[in-house]
């Protein structure tokens, strides 16, 4: 009773081999099924192995923590002198004079070749003085009446070049190449400028942002806030063939991620009069996470960016006649950044499990074999239909 239950749910009844049919269109259908389901075995064997990043978006959390800036530029018509770098974001925080504290500054000829490569630093090049009670002079732009009253450790005194430039700058007074100050020619100041005037400059280094809107400034000229953000630019308008012409070699917010360029690697404007000429990007920052499969984690930032330049006297557009740019500021470059409020994890994962990679390969065989079923029976038949056409 129980066996014959059994064989009425069999649902693979078999045939006796007497009365089976051989054809040879089923040979080739069957070694073009195998030669399929191979193809398709082989494809999700390296899709279980096949990596992936996948995306998801969340509210960046981590906003009082620093963006590290990482950029690679090059001034072939700006010499490093005279190159300054600032940043400026809506916290009111403002970083002056950053060449000056960690960035490296190599010195290029009009070929593009390395001169000489220097980390330079506050202080630096300032020349010592033999005297330890000089006190030199600030040439009007310091009230140093009272000195002779006051203690030395008091006084108002302009003791380098670099000095004497910010003392002047906090005036807005025009320092040029700083010959007429005494501090200057102790350092040899003018010389400098003079033996690089015809150089270009390469600036690499890294700074931190704060995660808010800012603009990272380039210049011609050291620079003061006091009343307002101002640049010493007094030199660079004397010499026609200055300009902010450049190339962007890399520029990226955290760490570079192998694989993903930024979109202004290897950027270059160049413009033919581009003394007077400003250039200006605009970024959007998108803070991005990248998890590794083997959980190693990066914190940097993706981007996008625009790119738009005018002339600072103003006028028509030479591209656009239809476009009036406005007159104002000064030569330079400027590299505007606004941060997402979102943020970005891309998990490495696998493309698939081995739970799908089982189901797939069955699904495979299974499917090879059924319609490898339905074209034997239609070839068959249709075989038979001829055969038996010919035989009338």
């Amino acid at each position: 009773m129980v066996k014959s239950k059994l064989l009425s749910l069999d649902a693979f009844a078999k045939t006796e081999e007497d009365v089976r049919v051989r054809t040879r269109a089923g040979g080739l259908i069957t070694l073009g099924c195998v030669l399929v389901t191979v193809l398709l075995l082989v494809s999700e064997w390296r899709r279980l192995w096949e990596v992936e990043q996948r995306p998801q978006l969340v509210l960046d959390r981590d906003r009082q923590q620093k963006l590290e800036l990482r950029l690679d530029i090059t001034f072939p018509q700006m010499p490093c002198e005279l190159l300054n770098l600032d940043i400026i974001d809506d916290t009111g925080e403002v970083q002056l004079n950053l060449l000056e504290e960690g960035f490296t500054k190599t010195r290029q000829d009009q070929h593009g070749r390395a001169l000489g490569q220097e980390r330079f630093r506050v202080g630096e090049t300032a020349a010592p003085v033999d005297d330890p009670d000089y006190c030199g002079p600030c040439y009007g732009a310091r009230d140093q009446s009272k000195n002779e009253e006051l203690p030395r450790s008091e006084r108002v005194c302009c003791q380098t070049c670099a000095d004497v430039r910010a003392a002047y700058a906090e005036q807005n007074w025009a320092t040029f190449d700083g010959k007429g100050f005494e501090q200057c020619k102790r350092e040899g100041y003018a010389e400098r400028l003079q033996e690089q005037i015809n150089e270009g400059c390469r600036v690499a280094g890294t700074a931190h942002l704060n995660r808010v809107h800012g603009n990272i400034h380039f210049a011609p000229g050291s620079a003061h806030v006091g009343k307002g953000h101002a640049h010493d630019d007094s030199l660079y308008k004397q010499h026609s063939h200055l300009s902010f012409n450049h190339k962007i070699n890399s520029l990226s917010f955290g760490p570079a991620i192998a694989g993903n360029p930024g979109p202004l690697d290897g950027h270059s404007n160049v413009v033919a009069d581009g003394h007077d000429h400003f250039f200006s990007y605009f970024a959007k920052i998108v803070p991005t996470r990248y998890e590794a499969l083997d959980g190693a984690i990066t914190e940097s930032a993706q981007f996008s960016a625009t790119a738009h330049d005018r002339p600072v006297r103003g006028g028509r557009d030479a591209d656009h006649p239809n476009t009036v740019h406005f007159r104002g500021g000064m030569a330079g470059m400027a590299i505007n950044f606004e941060m997402s409020p979102l943020k970005v994890i891309l998990r490495d994962q696998y493309a698939s499990t081995w739970t799908a990679f089982v189901l797939n390969v069955i699904t495979s065989i299974g499917g090879v074999l059924a319609v490898g079923t339905v074209l034997d029976r239609v070839t068959y038949h249709t075989q038979r239909t001829i055969m038996g056409k010919k035989t009338l």
